[in-house]
């Protein structure tokens, strides 16, 4: 009784562009964190990734608008294409930060982050892309979205680590600051890709 007519698969094609974006937008970040003379480009190129991901949020809600009979709650199709609009959001304001405090060479502890959020971010698209039978996919679903808890959790990890690193080592107050304000937004976004993976565990909840 759960599957899906064929008819309803435009909701999680378009789901699955928008976790490309937000994947993009990862890797666009950790370009500028092995080199940030790239930071001016790549902040050109993010305002373009957040333009196109607004409109394939825009599509989504659109489209919603517009079914009367959805394939998943209507709640759930709305928390979900906002909260992967909300993460390229993440990235943006993260590069924008990296650009306006003028940062220079990434600290370790950023990269590594980063290169958490690529994981995540790919997990996400495949969590999305199984997302069209949720009843056959239900165990490749869930091992997605635990295995980015598991990257969350080591983001929570890289970035005790690194605030500790930063009172202990960096006695310029300034870069003290810049560094922490980078590492809490590169974590919160972690922790955005936790969230959309709770929230893609409770529709397999509902339909599996």
């Amino acid at each position: 009784m759960f599957k899906f007519k064929q008819k309803d698969s435009e909701f999680f094609d378009l789901f699955v562009d928008s976790a490309r974006y937000f994947y993009t937008g990862a890797l666009m970040m950790d370009e500028v964190m092995a080199d940030y003379n790239k930071a001016s480009e790549k902040i050109k190129q993010i305002n373009e990734l957040e333009h196109q991901a607004d409109a394939v949020n825009d599509k989504i809600i659109d489209k919603l608008n517009l079914t009367f009979i959805t394939p998943i709650d209507r709640e759930d199709i709305y928390a979900l294409a906002n909260g992967l609009d909300d993460g390229v959001d993440y990235l943006q304001g993260t590069l924008q930060c990296l650009v306006m405090y003028r940062t220079g060479k990434a600290m370790t502890g950023a990269v590594k982050l980063t290169k958490l959020l690529i994981e995540s971010t790919e997990e996400i698209i495949r969590a999305f892309s199984l997302l069209k039978d949720i009843r056959r996919n239900q165990a490749q679903i869930l091992d997605a979205t635990h295995k980015i808890s598991s990257l969350e959790s080591e983001g929570d990890r890289v970035y005790r680590h690194e605030v500790a690193y930063l009172f202990d080592k960096v006695k310029d107050p300034i870069e003290l600051i810049k560094w922490k304000d980078i590492l809490e937004k590169l974590e919160d976004t972690l922790d955005h890709c936790e969230s959309l993976s709770d929230m893609i565990r409770g529709v397999v909840m509902k339909y599996a």
